[in-house]
């Protein structure tokens, strides 16, 4: 995550460019004032948008342009060209528009338009609920609470999380900000004005003990009770921690909230030497973090390539050599069998000496409330596409989550942030009475070091990998198939055709579904 802090490149839009520099289907960044504006030619017509993603700041240059939209290369946020409207996660705010004027073989940008109110098809006034309760502070709690207002939702939204801090951008906990790049300011989701501004009550610290469905309430610890009309339950996953002796010790830690990061963050001053314990994505980062703060890294994991589950093979090879070349010492196909002290015991019988140890095999969905309240529960909590649970007015998104796949025609649960943040978008506009279904293409991307890792799709097992490029060389795209069929892309250094692979995901789907 970095912001670009040069002075606007490329002609004065506001002077003009003549007409014939852009060609139908180009793109040109050039400048109003301050601000870097990407013009867009599509037929006649030609918009004039900001140059940048507002998630990450990602080059809408080098986007895919797909009717009316733009979509970033990045992380694949979406934006409508005509309103600026940030469409899908995880941008979540607009970028700005200007006005578009042709006059003698010119073109002009003039000045900059207002803000889009969000259009939204919603049930009829008077069956709207008066009441909506969101259960979690993670990606899908917040996407929803900030799209309910961005949709005109004028009724109550009360927020209970039990973290002790305001919805993050978690994905940087293991990334920039625990490798100390990032600013404080870069973490919130939004400041913490935001929620008294737009009316969203949220209530920090707030233990959730039972769900009322027949009731219609929410029974929290202190004793108090909350009445909704619609209720979602975005309460995510917990890590899984380790029963092996001495997992319990101060110096060992997991990673999921920002008080977890900020203690890793504090032992992490003064350590010298951490031995990570699973190669996940979240350790794996956690490991490339410890190193650009100069610690000895360990990885200790069962298996015979990190990520070989799916990555495959070959890209498990570069992660593991990668990590390698910044000076991570990899275990593997080995376990811990216990901490003593600043001691971690392998299986195998080695020692590592640790002043650190970061935790990370795994997440388990946190379904308690949903089985307690009688909700259908199946390795997550069940919804159809509608992401509605099997109580009618209560949704599910996220981490939690178990919906219909169109490739597989079963049900899938997927726990990659820009899918929560996607679902908590669709089951607020659903609580309102939308109707939309959840199609999205899972997408989610992984940082090692200055290496991207793009992944779109969902491949829980597949029967060959095309790979084109040079994996070695950081400029490959991965393709996982299975009865002829792709599933899955993983790219380095391959935007546009990352955004082209999912665009035909979606295609097909539709098809399937013989839309």
């Amino acid at each position: 995550m970095a912001e670009d802090q040069a002075k606007p490149a490329g002609p004065d839009l506001v002077q003009g460019i003549a007409l014939a520099e852009l060609p139908d289907g180009g793109k040109l960044v050039g400048r109003v004032g301050d601000e870097e504006v990407l013009l867009l030619r599509r037929g006649t017509e030609i918009f004039a948008v900001a140059a940048h993603c507002t998630h990450y700041h990602g080059p809408l240059a080098d986007g895919l342009v797909v009717g009316d939209t733009v979509r970033c290369p990045w992380h694949h946020a979406c934006f409508d060209l005509r309103t600026g409207e940030a469409l899908r996660a995880p941008a979540l705010s607009p970028i700005a528009c200007w006005l578009v004027e042709q006059e003698g073989g010119k073109i002009f940008v003039r000045e900059k338009r207002a803000e889009p109110k969000l259009k939204v098809r919603v049930a009829p006034p008077g069956t709207k609920p008066e009441k909506i309760v969101i259960i979690g502070g993670g990606a899908a709690g917040f996407a929803a609470a900030e799209r309910l207002r961005r949709a005109r939702y004028q009724g109550s939204i009360v927020m209970l999380s039990d973290d002790d801090a305001p919805p993050v951008d978690r994905p940087n906990l293991s990334k920039d900000y625990l490798a100390g790049t990032a600013p404080e300011d870069w973490v919130p989701l939004r400041p913490d004005s935001f929620y008294s501004e737009n009316y969203i009550d949220l209530r920090l610290k707030a233990h959730v003990m039972g769900i009322d469905p027949r009731g219609r309430e929410v029974a929290l610890a202190d004793g108090s009770r909350v009445a909704f009309d619609r209720l979602l339950l975005a309460t995510g996953a917990e890590p899984v921690r380790l029963s092996i002796p001495g997992a319990d010790q101060a110096h060992v830690h997991t990673l999921r909230s920002l008080a977890d990061c900020r203690a890793i963050i504090a032992r992490a001053t003064t350590a010298r030497r951490a031995v990570v314990l699973g190669a996940s994505f979240i350790g794996l980062e956690c490991a490339a973090a410890l190193r650009t703060r100069d610690i000895e890294v360990h990885v200790v994991a069962p298996e015979k390539r990190p990520m070989e589950r799916i990555l495959g093979p070959e890209m498990g090879d570069f992660i593991r050599a990668l990590h390698e070349e910044h000076g991570v010492i990899f275990h593997l196909e080995d376990t811990a069998s216990a901490i003593d002290g600043r001691k971690v015991k392998l299986k195998s019988g080695a020692e590592l000496e640790a002043d650190l140890v970061i935790v990370g095999v795994g997440v388990r969905p946190r379904t308690q409330l949903a089985e307690a309240a009688g909700l259908s529960v199946d390795r997550g909590v069940v919804v159809n596409a509608d992401l509605e649970t099997s109580v009618p007015g209560i949704f599910a998104a996220g981490d939690i989550a178990r919906w219909p796949d169109s490739d597989s025609g079963g049900h899938i649960r997927v726990e990659h942030w820009v899918v929560a943040e996607r679902q908590g978008q669709t089951a607020a506009l659903n609580m309102l009475g939308a109707g939309e279904k959840f199609s999205s293409v899972p997408f989610f991307w992984s940082q090692h070091y200055d290496i991207p890792i793009n992944y779109v799709g969902h491949a829980e097992a597949w029967d060959g990998i095309a790979i084109e490029g040079d994996i070695q060389a950081k400029d490959c795209i991965l393709r996982f198939h299975r009865n002829g069929r792709t599933l899955a892309v993983a790219s380095i250094y391959r935007d546009l055709e990352s955004l082209e692979a999912e665009l035909a995901m979606e295609s097909a789907a539709v098809s399937d579904n013989g839309s």
